[in-house]
């Protein structure tokens, strides 16, 4: 047929994308984008659709291009205000964390090498000083994530015997994993006890059995069950499992979101007063105790293991241990995040630097923003939408702290006549993607998740998608 004849060999196709778009991918992926093209023209035609041009498989083959950059990793500006945003990679990190992050990247480093003994060390020997000063525990692990952690600890514990937990504390965590499915992978018997709303210490008394290995309490930390509730402290579920018969047994708390201390750079925030800490945990008598590295810590994604020192140590020996082995990376940034805290500087960090911020400081730079949308508008026309500062609030976010409501000011667009989904969707289709915030018929951007040198590129943004020769 006329129409296979007039579709370009493939090469020519790559040499009409050297000019677009396209032209800064490797040649394999235009190649690929290109072959792609030309199959799907050739199904069209033989359906009976005319030959595409050559401007129309370059234009479909720079689409397919792009796509495939979007779906890399690439920097976003988070303008939801949501502190700890998982789809957006939770707490950034800072320039000492990078710093640090960089010297062992570049080169080589002690990872597992005994530099005082001169021979074979373990990467688990690093951040464990750091861990037990900050926290008061025996000792120290660190794997790749949270959810590793709590199998490792009950692969160890409770393999083949039962766990009790309380029904209000079978929490599902981000990417739908649940805690019975971690508890059923790691080997050992979920027991049950309570109901969602109330659980009584007596309900865990009358569970503990000869085949009970230990006691777990999950904190809630992505959701709050308010009214008619009752839950048991960390402190009296402790009592109740070492004073178990046979010597006892061992109290696992999964407290999530990392929290260290409720004081930051001298001040108490009000909207973490419901956040355990780690060493008021192990304080209050847990033998075990679970958390991430970037929820409220403010490091890098890690799973921290914290308690006592023979249960930690039988961890050490578990197979499944070097499954879950924590990147050199990582523990460089998870270092320089302790010692930051450590030091008394943790307000230097990236997610306690923006919640620290106070509402004035978001309103002037908000009112800065404001002021260059709207005095400099875009080679395409005015702004066609209403802009207003008003007062809002930040969020936690990271399944951490799921009631706090920390006051901002906010970035309020309401377009004129475009769908306030359809802006939204523009921001984040831009270069670099800008994810705002959708509230009912408004749309808004809360800057203390904003660095302050993005605010010209939120400005910006913002013109490009509310030019009036874009309204539709």
């Amino acid at each position: 047929m006329e129409g296979f004849r007039q579709l370009p060999q493939v090469d020519r196709l790559i040499d009409a994308l050297g000019t677009n778009e396209g032209a800064g991918e490797p040649h394999a992926l235009k190649a690929a984008a290109a072959r792609r093209v030309i199959d799907e023209a050739r199904v069209a035609i033989g359906e009976g659709a005319p030959a595409a041009s050559m401007e129309q498989l370059a234009a479909s083959a720079t689409r397919l291009l792009e796509a495939g950059r979007r779906r890399r990793l690439v920097p976003v500006v988070n303008a939801t205000g949501v502190l700890l945003h998982t789809n957006l990679g939770r707490a950034p990190m800072g320039r000492r964390q990078l710093d640090a992050v960089e010297a062992i990247a570049t080169g080589y480093s002690n990872l597992e090498f005994d530099l005082a003994e001169g021979r074979r060390g373990s990467r688990y020997d690093h951040a464990r000083e750091l861990l037990t000063t900050l926290t008061g525990a025996e000792a120290a692990l660190v794997v790749n994530n949270n959810a590793a952690a709590v199998l490792l600890v009950l692969a160890t514990v409770a393999r083949g015997r039962e766990v009790v937990i309380s029904r209000g504390e079978l929490i599902e965590i981000g990417g739908e994993f649940r805690i019975p499915a971690i508890l059923q992978e790691s080997g050992a018997t979920l027991r049950e006890v309570g109901t969602t709303n109330r659980t009584h210490l007596r309900d865990y008394r009358e569970a503990i059995g000869e085949s009970t290995a230990a006691v777990m309490k999950v904190h809630p930390s992505n959701y709050q069950v308010v009214g008619f509730t009752k839950s048991v402290t960390g402190r009296e579920l402790a009592e109740l499992a070492h004073a178990a018969p046979g010597g006892g047994i061992p109290l696992i708390h999964d407290i999530g979101s990392g929290l260290l201390r409720h004081g930051i750079a001298g001040r108490q925030l009000p909207w973490l007063a419901e956040e355990p800490t780690v060493e008021a945990s192990l304080a209050d008598g847990a033998d075990v105790v679970t958390f991430s590295g970037d929820k409220l810590l403010g490091g890098p994604q890690a799973g921290l293991i914290v308690g006592r020192a023979e249960i930690i140590a039988a961890m050490g020996h578990s197979p499944l241990l070097r499954t879950y082995r924590v990147d050199k990376t990582t523990l460089a940034a998870l270092e320089a995040t302790l010692l930051a805290y450590l030091e008394g500087r943790e307000e230097e960090l990236p997610l306690w630097s923006m919640a620290l911020l106070a509402p004035s400081e978001i309103e002037t730079r908000a009112a800065a923003v404001r002021s260059l949308l709207l005095s400099q508008p875009s080679q395409g026309g005015d702004v066609d939408a209403k802009v207003e500062l008003v007062d809002g609030f930040s969020t936690t976010g990271g399944g951490s702290a799921p009631t706090s409501r920390i006051p901002t000011v906010l970035l309020e667009i309401a377009p004129r006549t475009r769908a306030v989904a359809a802006v939204r969707a523009d921001l984040i289709g831009g270069d670099p993607p800008v994810v705002a915030r959708l509230e009912e018929d408004r749309l808004v951007l809360d800057l203390r998740t904003v660095a302050p040198e993005q605010d010209a590129t939120v400005a910006e943004a913002l013109r490009r998608v509310l030019a009036t020769d874009t309204a539709g």
